[in-house]
């Protein structure tokens, strides 16, 4: 039957209606042939990714996947590939499936944003090393607080790495996260030597690691170093500003010589926290969450908190030599996380 066009010119066009003839299903398939693969680097739409017979392939993410920052891909992602996976020049491969993610390390946009704007940065890794240095740029404690949250809120490991120790004493830094008992590794520059540099590659040896920190810090130059393939750019500090110019770009995933991977992250100055609440912080204190059960229902457990459990645990003694630091740091990183980054 002749379609309806409301007109009799002859000089009307009309285009069939696919939506008519074509059967729609919910049924998608199952992709048991996907290969796996690590997500090295993303670039525009790009996605790098390492297969476990060790081919490097170029996909794209496949269209069933979705849009949007809740079906992102990121680096350190398992995925499911199909398609070409020769990684011949000019060959794209499809990413159908993301396996379940072990941690997640986000970041929200800006702590004013509701809960649930965020970013992810990474996925899988073990363990966040915050690099800063001591010198030339001055250390910025709220910024390396503000990476502790993040990283106690993604299930990973902290660790502090310090850099220039050949420029300033590491000891005052240090105490101000006794408490907390992170681990520490210092370098210093010699001529073209850096000092320290066995302990860090010792430490991320085996493991997944993300390096994050300011722009300046010497993150790059650290990688370079234990990676001397991986090229990456090398800028300097500012003598006007004291802040370092991004040379990372893009987050990237970089095999360590000994076993293990380095993911090495754009320099930040900001590290939005408003997707972590109290709780979720807390619970990286353990000694702290099991008193805090015992807090009023709603309590922040902040300092001006009436009748937290903490203040009590600790005027008691029962909290231990230790207990008043531990509580007191909690605290900062609790207030760290409303704070300004950019100090």
């Amino acid at each position: 039957m002749a379609r309806d066009t409301g007109t009799d010119d002859d000089r009307v066009r009309v285009r069939p209606n696919p939506r008519g003839t074509r059967p729609r299903t919910k049924n998608r398939p199952d992709h048991a042939d996907a290969v796996s693969a690590l997500v090295l680097a993303v670039d525009r739409g790009r996605y790098q990714l390492l297969t476990d017979d060790g081919t490097k392939v170029v996909g794209m993410k496949a269209r069933e996947l979705g849009r949007g920052a809740r079906t992102a891909v990121v680096v350190g992602d398992r995925v499911g590939v199909v398609g070409d996976v020769s990684g011949r020049k000019d060959s794209l491969a499809r990413i159908v499936r993301v396996e379940e993610r072990t941690a997640v390390l986000r970041r929200s946009a800006e702590d004013g944003d509701a809960p649930g704007v965020e970013r992810v940065i990474v996925a899988n890794a073990d363990q966040l090393l915050i690099v800063t240095a001591l010198a030339d740029p001055e250390p910025r404690p709220r910024m390396v607080d503000r990476c502790l949250v993040a990283a106690y809120d993604a299930g990973m490991e902290p660790v502090l790495c310090l850099t220039k120790a050949d420029l300033a004493d590491p000891a005052e830094f240090l105490a101000q996260y006794a408490a907390l008992k992170v681990p520490a590794l210092v370098t210093s520059i010699a001529g073209d030597e850096i000092h320290g540099l066995d302990a860090v590659r010792e430490r991320l040896a085996g493991r997944v690691s993300v390096l994050i920190g300011h722009s300046g810090v010497g993150k790059s130059t650290l990688v370079n170093a234990l990676i001397p393939d991986a090229a990456r750019a090398t800028g300097v500090v500012n003598v006007v500003t004291g802040r370092g110019r991004h040379t990372s770009s893009s987050a990237v995933a970089l095999e360590l010589p000994g076993g293990g991977w380095a993911i090495d992250t754009p320099g930040v100055r900001s590290f939005g926290l408003s997707h972590v609440d109290a709780d979720g912080l807390l619970r990286a204190f353990a000694d702290l969450s099991a008193v805090a059960a015992d807090c009023p229902r709603g309590c922040t457990h902040a300092a001006e908190a009436p009748d937290c459990a903490l203040d009590e645990w600790v005027t008691s003694g029962a909290a231990g030599p230790a207990g008043e630091a531990r509580l007191a740091s909690y605290r900062r990183l609790l207030a760290a996380k409303t704070e300004a980054a950019d100090a």
